[in-house]
């Protein structure tokens, strides 16, 4: 029998090591902006004081964030812009756990753009070409991006200047498209156009068609271009009404509904902002349509009207009466049908009347389980839609699903009834109907992280799913036995430590050895597409999905719980796992390696004759604890807690963002109020252990004496063929050789949060997600704030080699003092088994309550650990692959088995 052709869908498709591929369900695709000088300082000081191998944490940092895409920029006065983008990108090319993503190339000049397409291997986008300088001039770049197999962003500007009528816009569009795909080549969906939006209402009459000539070009141009997408900056269209924000809200939301029904494919709009269409109060809707439709405006009357309108607006709310008619408008809502004040409760996460409300609906509806298939499941079906489309963010979809929560509560003593007298009445008493497809969510053993596992639960139960999630250090035989059990349609595990992912294998063959056909979903922060496709799809037959983050999951469940799209579904990704399997079995190292011995000579250049140690004020271990956590408080670094919700950007610009900046502000006024009755209250206790020790090296090991033992310290050492003058890296490097007869000290800590048990069961009991996942990012926050307190009180006082700093908290979070503390199991010291001798040294377990799981994650989940190095010289930097003749080595000097040694190093390992 032939084969059927399969049919690639014409999606855009980018790629690093792993693909990208953007579908028309995708959600936000995030793209990590740090590596740009224009916008980093810290990344700009990296690139100008040419430490290259430092900046690729900075983009180690980001896609370890969840970024999918990663900006990369070099335009600055003062650097030579070609040899910078050249330099960073051949090094970042050869991380694999960096260039797995696609590149963006971020440039206002092409030849630096050019420099960097040389680099980038796999399929990325360039930022951006247009007609300005004339068609040769786009055609000539177009080709190069195309011969380089790139994307474009293509903006609407030719010769003549920027569009701005219907007639412009699509003429340049079409024309630039013309060119792109008949006489260049291109893909029509590897282009995307910003047909330029701009404000309306501004009391100039040639401004009145802005809007109508958006709307209606992108109409014309979705219709000749379909494959191609529109985008532009929502926010533009407002803009006469900035500081009216009741105005600018309705204006957005009015434009969107029509230019989103004329194909615009995306937007930049302040989506927090967005109100729905239908819920506009009717005379400032209607204003609004006439402003944007530029009708009834003849000698700008529309225009007058809205704008006195807003000015009213505006004026009362300077009124002594504006608090009570606020509060009116606010609660008009309340006077609609009870299956709307139940949507709307659900889309705006309000629960002050979700009990009376829900009450009024069972007496309306014959059954109680009927209020959660109809009205309460419409409700959430709005917020999957929204959800889906980029206009509510995790904080809300949470929000919302709190409330359906307490709704589905209130109902539950009448459904179990109701079950109850069913069975009593049935010939058949075990009969059962099949309810809502159940999925069972787990963190494996040895792990003990479950944010993002919590957060992908509540927005699969919004989208109607049952979850059953059985919590964190889940054994393997655990999680099926309750998967068989329960009879789920899908299961999905968590992991955030690297040990996680050997147990995720170790579930797939279980799972084929069982003979179970359930699909399998993977995911947390180590997972990735080319790990799930190398390692663990091959182990198990009937379906294994790597999911990158919350928003995917409800898509990928969908697909495998429709009949008609699972087999499709799991034939493309057996397909895509397939040929990413091949592509990592046949790929030829792209980093030149040296032998161990060769890297060991060429260590970091230490000029250790004028060195002199500062000596610590005491040696050995001691105890901290902090009830006051207001002293930690100014140490919190608030990017990672707006990463765990899915929000991304810098704080507190994060705050201001045009897309998420509502939203944003909305979560961080409610951790900030969470935050104030912990430390009220003194829900929270922070725990520490910290020591100093005198310390020498010996090659890649570091002698440390502790009173009358001596404990031997293990490091490895980057392999990569290095430039000329650039050293081979290794920790040991920074501790005074044994051969120099100098004093020199290592330090070491753990810190952790106590006492947050109690807190999340309290929430959990009370059916609040929103507030039990705040409190978990806030306590992990709080770990890395007392870490962060504590390496100022080692380098001020306890260590004291840098008495007189004084650093504000921008400056911790950009690293910008002397010395390192890095952490066993991150990319310098990637080997977890190190933590026993850490632990030991410190006796953690003793002074912080922190124990080690058999994975080596450390419970309670919000900790932090690592060592002191002081050296003026010490850096952060990224280890890289290691080859076979360090493994061995490293197996003799820790005197374990090289099996033991290859099972903990295995992510490291060329």
């Amino acid at each position: 029998m032939s084969e059927q052709p399969i049919h690639i869908k014409p999606y855009l498709r980018l790629a690093g090591l792993e693909p990208l591929v953007i579908r028309p369900e995708t959600n936000f695709v995030n793209v990590g902006e740090r590596t740009n000088v224009t916008g980093s300082k810290k990344f700009a000081r990296l690139i100008k004081e040419n430490k290259y191998e430092e900046a690729l944490s900075v983009a180690r940092q980001q896609v370890e964030n969840g970024a999918q895409i990663i900006d990369i920029n070099m335009d600055d006065a003062l650097l030579e812009g070609v040899k910078a983008m050249t330099t960073y990108l051949n090094l970042l090319q050869s991380e694999p756990d960096i260039a797995k993503i696609p590149i963006m190339i971020d440039s206002s000049k092409f030849e630096i753009i050019e420099a960097g397409l040389k680099c980038v291997q796999g399929k990325c986008i360039v930022n951006s070409i247009s007609m300005k300088e004339g068609e040769a001039k786009f055609i000539e770049q177009a080709h190069i991006c195309k011969a380089y197999g790139a994307a474009v962003i293509v903006m609407a500007f030719d010769e003549v200047g920027q569009a701005d009528t219907k007639a412009r816009k699509v003429e340049i569009c079409s024309r630039a498209y013309k060119i792109l795909v008949e006489q260049v080549g291109f893909d029509p969906e590897d282009i995307i156009f910003d047909p330029n939006i701009f404000a309306i209402a501004t009391g100039i009459e040639e401004h009145n068609n802005y809007a109508v000539d958006f709307i209606e070009a992108t109409r014309e141009i979705k219709a000749k271009m379909p494959l191609a997408k529109v985008s532009g900056g929502v926010s533009n269209v407002s803009f006469s009404f900035r500081g009216n924000d009741a105005v600018r809200e309705a204006i957005h939301a009015v434009f969107l509904y029509h230019a989103v029904n004329a194909g615009m494919d995306m937007g930049i709009v302040n989506a927090g902002q967005l109100i729905v269409y239908d819920e506009i109060e009717p005379e400032l809707k209607q204003l609004c349509e006439d402003v944007i439709l530029n009708q009834n405006n003849d000698d700008n009357q529309a225009t007058e009207a809205l704008i006195q309108y807003a000015d009213a607006l505006k004026a009362k709310g300077e009124d002594a009466g504006q608090v009570a008619d606020a509060n009116s408008k606010k609660l008009a809502w309340r006077s609609g049908t009870v299956e709307e004040r139940l949507a709307h409760s659900l889309i705006n996460g309000i629960t002050d009347f979700i009990e009376a409300d829900t009450e009024e609906a069972r007496l309306q509806y014959s059954a109680p389980l009927e209020v959660i298939e109809g009205p309460l499941m419409a409700g959430m079906n709005q917020v999957g839609d929204l959800f889906g489309a980029g206009k509510m963010f995790l904080p809300q979809v949470v929000k919302s699903a709190r409330v359906m929560k307490k709704s589905v509560a209130v109902l539950t003593p009448f459904i179990e009834a109701e079950k109850e007298r069913l069975k009593n009445a049935s010939a058949n008493p075990n009969g059962q109907t099949k309810g809502p497809a159940k999925i069972l969510l787990a963190t494996v053993k040895g792990d003990v992280h479950d944010i993002g596992k919590n957060i992908v639960g509540v927005v699969l139960g919004c989208n109607g799913y049952e979850i059953i999630d059985i919590g964190v250090m889940v054994p393997a035989d655990k999680i099926l036995a309750e998967a068989e059990k329960h009879q789920v349609d899908i299961i999905g595990l968590s992991g955030l430590i690297t040990p996680s992912l050997d147990e995720m294998v170790y579930i797939a063959k279980e799972m084929k050895r069982r003979s179970m056909n359930i699909p399998l979903m993977i995911g947390g922060a180590t997972t990735s597409r080319m790990h799930t496709a190398v390692k663990i799809a091959p182990e198990y037959n009937d379906g294994v999905i790597h999911v990158l983050d919350a928003s995917r999951s409800v898509t990928v469940a969908g697909s495998l719980l429709n009949k008609e799209t699972k087999g499709p579904f799991l034939a493309e990704l057996e397909q895509a796992y397939t040929q990413l399997k091949s592509d990592f079995d046949n790929k030829k190292t792209v980093k030149q390696s040296i032998p161990y011995a060769t890297a060991l000579e060429n260590k970091v250049a230490i000029d250790w004759s004028a060195f002199k140690a500062t000596t610590p004020s005491f040696t050995g271990n001691k105890a901290i604890e902090i009830t006051d956590l207001s002293v930690l408080v100014e140490y919190i670094d608030w990017k990672p807690f707006f990463i765990a919700w899915e929000l991304h950007g810098n704080y507190p610009a994060i705050l201001t963002d045009q897309v998420v900046g509502e939203v944003a502000t909305k979560l961080f006024n409610d951790a900030q109020g969470l935050l104030k009755k912990i430390i009220a209250e003194n829900w929270l206790t922070a725990k520490a252990a910290v020591g100093f020790w005198p310390a020498k090296s010996i090659g890649d090991d570091v002698i440390v004496t502790d009173g009358a033992n001596h404990v031997d310290l293990h490091f490895l050492r980057q392999q990569a063929k290095k430039a000329a003058g650039q050293p081979n890296f290794s920790l040991a490097d920074f501790i005074c050789p044994a051969t120099e007869n100098k004093a020199d000290y290592i330090g070491a800590f753990a810190v952790t949060i106590h006492g947050i048990e109690k807190h999340i069961k309290a929430f959990e009991a009370n059916l609040d997600d929103y507030n039990k996942i705040i409190l978990q990012a806030l306590a992990d926050r709080l770990a890395e704030a007392f870490a962060e307190y504590l390496h100022a009180k080692t380098r001020r006082d306890y260590w004291g080699y840098a008495k007189d700093e004084q650093l504000d908290n921008e400056a911790l979070i950009q690293e910008n003092y002397v010395g390192i503390r890095p952490a066993p199991g991150y990319p310098a010291c990637p080997d977890h088994t190190e933590k026993y001798s850490l632990f030991n040294l410190l006796n953690a377990e003793q002074h912080t309550g922190i124990s080690l799981t058999e994975s080596l994650a450390m419970y309670p989940a919000s900790s932090v650990c690592g060592w002191y190095f002081a050296h003026p010289q010490s850096q952060y930097f990224g280890l890289g692959k290691i080859q076979q003749d360090q493994v061995i080595d490293y197996a003799k000097r820790k005197n374990q088995s090289l099996e033991y040694i290859t099972k903990w190093l295995q992510p490291v390992i060329d």
